[in-house]
């Protein structure tokens, strides 16, 4: 099968996104199908032999972070020739209902189009209001995968429709086997994530270390991911800011090995958030799982049966939370094997089959996906009259 997929954030910047669609388009790729993925990325960014580049990103606000999306006339143009030369089956966008490579791609083909929607945002008024313009291209989709009840939820409230639930998929063998590094053991929390994006929740864990020091005075903090490391800790007293051990951006190899290292992975995420693709990672390594309450990480971790929760922005619960863990090693395996068991229905063996059947479904006696001539880009965006309208 021939497979287009349309990723709607840069791929020089690292996101759960991005990693969703690389890890599915090496999938499809090791199961003998032809893949492309079109992706915003700088002209100096090493691609992947199977990524086309549609051109540099630009920083958005959305979703309560700040996405790089590529949205315009050039990007239209780009969307349309990647469609005219792959000549495929089908193709996979991603967030559609974003001003992004998704939407572009919605309005400029037709056949057989496959949505995935990875946002959970309830109460949307954006969305809502842009919905006359997200219509027309919303009705063109074939099928509709959602990666989480709560991602289903906020397509059916804002833009109708309903979705099948396929939640993100990892390769749980190779964090399973990692190796653990005997430096990053021994009494230690795990983070993972970008340090100056609030609502991944670096100082709600800063606000709960005192605490956990105080009970626990052998701990230490491990913290991978980008931003300013300084301010990160300004808020710690200065006699524990060396418990705090910035790594930097790490490889995939080494967030395996951190993992597989740490006592407790901790995500104390505050919102934005419609599954958690972390946790499934710290899951299939073995980690005892310390997470906020949100309701797409209550559903990743069982409802509290593969991993322990705390209430969401409450340093106070994080801190009890995390010392009663780092005190109870019989907890923690506890939690390891549950939750070792648990992430198997996460895995890409089961996880890619259903995206396939999806796709299998949606090309079943259609013609290949061609391009949509009928209205331009500008008629799109209210900005001209277009005659074949």
């Amino acid at each position: 099968m021939k497979i287009g997929i349309v990723c709607p954030y840069s791929w020089d910047v690292p996101g759960g996104v991005q990693f969703h669609i690389r890890d599915l388009a090496e999938h499809l790729i090791r199961l003998g199908h032809e893949v492309s993925v079109l992706a915003p990325a700088d002209d100096e960014t090493p691609l992947p032999p199977y990524v086309v580049s549609a051109g540099r990103a630009v920083p958005v606000p959305y979703n309560g972070s700040v996405a790089r999306l590529n949205f315009g006339f050039l990007s239209a143009a780009r969307v349309r020739r990647w469609l005219h030369d792959g000549t495929f089956d089908v193709i996979h966008i991603h967030e559609p209902a974003s001003p992004s490579l998704g939407l572009l791609s919605c309005w400029a083909a037709q056949g057989p189009i496959v949505a995935t929607f990875h946002t959970s945002n309830p109460r949307s008024r954006a969305m809502i209001a842009a919905y006359p313009i997200l219509q027309p291209a919303l009705e063109k989709i074939s099928a509709r995968i959602a990666v989480s009840e709560y991602a289903r939820r906020t397509l059916v409230e804002h833009l109708g429709g309903d979705a099948v639930v396929i939640p993100n998929g990892v390769d749980v063998d190779f964090f399973a086997s990692a190796s653990p590094k005997e430096e990053w053991g021994g009494q230690t929390l795990g983070f993972i994530g970008r340090i100056d994006e609030p609502r991944k929740g670096l100082p709600v864990l800063m606000a709960a270390f005192p605490k956990i020091v105080e009970a626990c005075p052998d701990v230490r903090l491990l913290v991978a991911g980008r931003g300013d490391e300084e301010e990160a800790v300004a808020s710690l007293p200065p006699a524990l800011r060396s418990r705090v051990e910035f790594l930097g951006m790490v490889s995939d190899a080494d967030k395996a090995r951190l993992l597989r290292s740490v006592d407790v992975y901790v995500a104390p995420n505050t919102g934005g958030e419609s599954f958690g693709i972390i946790l499934v990672e710290a899951l299939s390594a073995g980690a005892a799982v310390l997470a906020s309450d949100l309701d797409a990480f209550a559903q990743v971790l069982d409802q509290g049966g593969a991993g322990d929760l705390f209430t969401n922005e409450d340093p106070a619960s994080l801190a009890r939370a995390a010392i009663a863990l780092l005190g109870d090693p019989a907890r923690r395996a506890e939690l390891s094997a549950r939750g070792s068991a648990h992430v198997r229905r996460f895995d890409w063996s089961t996880v890619g089959a259903d995206i396939l059947a999806v796709y299998e479904t949606v090309t079943d006696g259609a013609a290949a996906v061609a391009t949509d001539e009928r209205v331009s880009l500008r008629t799109r965006l209210g900005l001209s009259r277009d005659s074949s309208a």
